[in-house]
């Protein structure tokens, strides 16, 4: 069982991660109607990483027999200056829910934790592979300036992601 600490950390860390996804799909929406394609697709599959990430935390507070609690979710921006702008409001996002994850894990670690500890490494390594991708793609960006032809290549490559699952509705 955890203790109330760390389940109400762990069920903190799954809101944050939903507001994640809610704001990586206002950001595709926003790239969308910029005319930006594959930027809104590679922000989709963003959302669709950070739900997965809530399913983690509920699925491991679920076997610890912990009580999941649902909190409200925060409505994200919906406007940005430019892709540009949108991008670098990944990374501090990416940033600041690092910093959530690190918090976690010295809970965990105080409290002698070790599954935790174990189950929280997962996040922390993935995190590092967050900042690094963003940092990469806004660091593309910013090489571009005022280039449009850069914006479109990279909107293309964006565009090539291979979506972590699908969550389209069948008919």
């Amino acid at each position: 069982m955890l203790s109330k600490k760390m389940e109400k950390g762990l069920n903190d860390q799954m809101i944050a991660e939903t507001y994640s996804a809610y704001l990586y799909w206002s950001m595709a929406s926003y790239l969308h109607d910029q005319d930006y394609p594959g930027m809104g697709h590679w922000m989709e599959c963003q959302a669709k990483e950070e739900l997965s990430h809530a399913a983690k935390i509920y699925s491991y507070m679920l076997e610890r027999g912990s009580k999941v609690v649902m909190g409200a979710i925060e409505a994200p921006p919906s406007d940005w200056d430019s892709p540009l702008h949108a991008m670098d409001n990944v990374l501090d996002h990416e940033k600041k829910v690092t910093g959530m994850i690190n918090d976690l894990m010295d809970v965990a670690m105080e409290e002698k934790d070790h599954a935790t500890v174990q189950f929280l490494a997962w996040f922390v390594t993935e995190q590092v592979e967050e900042e690094a991708t963003a940092s990469s793609i806004l660091a593309r960006m910013k090489k571009f300036g005022d280039y449009v032809q850069g914006l479109i290549m990279l909107d293309g490559e964006l565009g090539k992601r291979p979506a972590p699952f699908d969550m389209t509705p069948k008919d």
